[in-house]
């Protein structure tokens, strides 16, 4: 079973939580931008954290059904429709043979998260299913999809014979009734506020440098992907110009190069940077910002280390909470 690509749209590929410990060699981890839709996703669909997911960014994808599927949307608010009758998102939905998906006008948010109950039928390579788009590895074969694409689907972990005979009724798909708050970080509100941790090198920037991060704000040009956001905004400076070692970078690492406009390091970064970093966002904010498209406005905001960790804690209770939450309702099949 398998869907076929019909529009290939901005930038699909098929991420997954990451490549990790290839950094030593040069490689990205890569993964999904936004890793809380992207679990959830999975999570809908009664997979393993781990499998591949479409990430959808922006607009105009549209694929095929060849058999009826179980699938999730979450993430951005991409407008998604089937045979033109919009489909709820963040929760399972079963799509019937020979229906085409598609994604339109975008909403809420840039990125969308397209995961199939049994998971996409493509090579492990490093651990990983993600696409790094620059060495060409991992995902569909190292690269956006493209139209005639088909991609392979492994057997459903969710029950299809019941449901199903719902289908000639609803049409194109039915949907279950429950589903998952996004808690508005999809929001369509183009200023967003972002927590950061003062970065290694916050000390060497002058005071106007340091107060203008806060007080400001900073713009997403259109420059900006999957390896970094490069911002617009105030010129920021270090009080003496110096030879800063390469070092290893993280994402939601804040650069300033010589120009004196931020970059923010996101999925496909390089692993190491020599530009002075000012600041390092807090992980539990990444989606956030993943979800913000070109022209959106960010203000940082100060907060301690156990401040950072006390969210990221939190977030992770709350992503307990709803697999719990999901397992149950699926077991009530």
């Amino acid at each position: 079973m398998s869907i076929t690509v019909i529009k290939p749209g901005l930038l699909v590929t098929l991420q997954d939580t990451g490549r990790y410990g290839y950094g030593k060699f040069g490689i990205s981890p890569a993964g999904a931008m936004d890793s809380f839709a992207y679990l959830i996703a999975n999570r809908l669909v009664g997979n393993e954290d781990e499998q591949a997911a479409l990430e959808i960014t922006w607009s105009g994808f549209a694929v095929e059904f060849e058999r009826s599927l179980w699938v999730a949307i979450t993430g951005g608010d991409l407008t998604p429709t089937i045979d033109g009758e919009r489909v709820p998102m963040w929760r399972p939905v079963l799509i019937k043979a020979g229906s085409c998906l598609s994604f339109q006008q975008p909403v809420a948010g840039c990125r969308a998260y397209l995961a199939v109950s049994g998971g996409f039928d493509v090579p492990i390579m490093m651990n990983s299913y993600s696409t790094y788009l620059r060495a060409g590895i991992g995902g569909y074969e190292g690269r956006a999809l493209k139209k005639g694409d088909t991609l392979s689907v492994r057997l459903s972990r969710l029950p299809l014979e019941a449901p199903e005979r719902f289908l000639d009724e609803y049409g194109g798909f039915f949907t279950v009734r429950w589903f998952v708050s996004a808690g508005g970080y999809t929001d369509s509100n183009r200023e967003i506020e972002i927590r950061v941790l003062k970065g290694r090198q916050y000390d060497d920037f002058d005071e106007f440098s340091q107060q203008a991060l806060f007080d400001e704000f900073f713009t997403v040009t259109p420059q900006s992907d999957r390896m970094g956001y490069r911002l617009s905004g105030p010129t920021l400076q270090v009080i003496h110009s110096n030879e800063y070692i390469s070092e290893p970078v993280a994402v939601g690492t804040v650069q300033v190069p010589a120009d004196g406009q931020l970059i923010i390091l996101m999925a496909d970064r390089q692993t190491l940077g020599g530009y002075p970093k000012i600041a390092q966002i807090a992980s539990v904010d990444i989606p956030l910002l993943a979800q913000l498209p070109a022209g959106g406005k960010i203000r940082f905001r100060e907060i301690s280390l156990p401040e950072a960790e006390q969210l990221s804690s939190a977030r992770i209770r709350e992503l307990r909470l709803i697999e719990a939450m999901i397992k149950r309702k699926l077991k009530e099949w």
